[in-house]
C-alpha cells in the first residue's frame, strides 16, 4: 500500500473529529472528539515514518499518545468536578471556569 492511503485515511479521521469538536456540545463528546484528531495525527506520522523508512515519527507518535493520555486525564476530572458541583455541562455555558 502506498502512503496516500494511510494519508487519506488518516485526513479522514482528523476530519470526523474536527467535524465533532465544532458541532457537539457534550464535553465528553468534545474529549473523545479530541482523541480523534491526536490519533489521525499519529496516522500521519507514522505513515510518513514508515516512508521515509526511520522511526522518528514513531517516537514523535508515542509522545503525543503520552499528552493524549494526560489531555484526557486532566480533562475528566474537569467534568467530574463540574458534575459534583452541578455546573452545566453545556460547553457554551461553562463560564464559571474563567475565573
Amino acid at each position: 500500500m502506498t502512503i496516500g492511503w494511510y494519508l487519506a485515511v488518516s485526513a479522514i479521521v482528523f476530519s470526523l473529529g474536527a467535524v465533532g469538536v465544532i458541532t457537539r456540545r457534550n464535553p465528553l463528546v468534545v474529549l473523545l472528539c479530541l482523541e480523534l484528531m491526536l490519533n489521525g495525527g499519529n496516522l500521519a506520522l507514522i505513515a510518513f515514518s514508515r516512508m521515509w523508512g526511520n522511526g522518528d515519527g514513531q517516537v514523535l507518535a508515542l509522545v503525543v499518545m503520552t499528552v493524549a493520555a494526560c489531555e484526557v486525564c486532566i480533562g475528566l476530572g474537569m467534568i467530574v468536578a463540574m458534575f459534583r458541583q452541578k455546573l452545566p455541562v453545556d460547553v457554551d455555558e461553562m463560564r464559571e471556569l474563567q475565573g
